[in-house]
């Protein structure tokens, strides 16, 4: 493997990980407060760690602002505001087995997005496949954690929700990576944060009411943990997106993991969670998978 694809698989895993711890962030400090408002200020602060890096690294940043400013926009509202405003009204709706298959099943729309618009990533017989084992794999990890799904009739709505949000990440995702301006990858991060914060909160207001009223410090650890885990996942995956040669689907399956390393890291944080033989079995397939995955790459550049 060439020391470039090394460290890109290196860095989406270290992304992918990061996102794991997201889902014990967010329950830890959502009881607090309202979904919105909490993404929102979270997204906020995520973007202004950002922006000093993306300063520094840029010395036409405030040229670089004004010229791509359009596309700024664009992902700011897709990728950031759209797909989470989505996601926690989403999952809101639905059991947390559903939600975590729903969403775990993410990386099969980014490849079915890159399918039909970038010519040299066709979705083939053997790929395909193996996004359906992950998929699998998150299937039996989730029913394990949560010992059975339920589907009542008023969360059809939240499963469509759900897959409308995989589907924004899938195009924000295929957006990114074919822009053609090359847009800097931090400013991209930093702007796309902040702005889309900054709307969450805003329409948190009139839909979820003025919630500010004292919190505890779990609350404010949470927010801390979320903000800085968003700032570098998200500008970790915006430059992978954004380098030559890189898969667009190959590097979303890395996204298989994140169920696992959130399962792994329940049984070591809480009391009431234990491995079980379906999450085994679930983390065993996404492994094979993986190996599968890259084993495949390994062989095209041999040729």
């Amino acid at each position: 493997m060439r020391r470039t694809d090394f460290s890109t698989n290196f860095l989406a895993v270290v992304a992918c990980l990061l996102w794991s711890s997201a889902f014990a962030g967010i329950k830890l400090g959502l009881p607090y407060t309202t979904p919105l408002h909490f993404a929102g200020i979270r997204f906020f602060i995520s973007g202004l760690l950002v922006l000093p890096l993306a300063i520094k690294r840029n010395p036409g940043f405030l040229k670089s602002v004004k010229t791509y400013l359009p596309f700024i926009l664009l992902i700011s509202f897709i990728q950031t505001f759209l797909q989470y405003a989505l996601f926690y009204t989403g999952i809101s709706m639905v059991s947390g087995a559903l939600a975590a298959i729903i969403i775990g099943s993410g990386p099969l729309f980014v490849a079915l997005v890159a399918h039909f618009t970038i010519p040299d990533e066709r979705l083939t017989i053997k790929k395909a496949g193996i996004f359906v084992m992950g998929i699998a794999g998150i299937i039996l990890v989730s029913i394990g954690r949560n010992k059975g799904i339920t589907v009542r009739s008023a969360a059809i709505i939240g499963i469509l929700i759900l897959l409308g949000n995989n589907l924004l990440s899938g195009i924000s995702n295929v957006l990114i990576a074919t822009e053609k301006k090359s847009v800097p990858p931090l400013i991209l991060s930093a702007f796309s944060m902040m702005i889309g914060g900054a709307l969450l909160f805003m329409v948190s207001i009139p839909v979820e009411g003025w919630v500010f009223t004292p919190k505890p410090t779990v609350y404010y650890l949470s927010l801390t943990w979320l903000s800085i885990l968003s700032a570098v996942a998200i500008s970790i995956w915006t430059i992978l997106l954004k380098r030559p040669g890189v898969s667009v689907s190959d590097l979303s399956f890395w996204k298989f993991i994140i169920p696992v390393a959130g399962a792994g890291l329940a049984w070591i944080l809480l009391k009431d969670e234990h491995p079980d033989i379906e999450s085994v079995t679930g983390m065993i397939i996404i492994a094979v998978a993986l190996i599968l995955m890259n084993s495949g790459k390994k062989k095209v550049e041999k040729v």
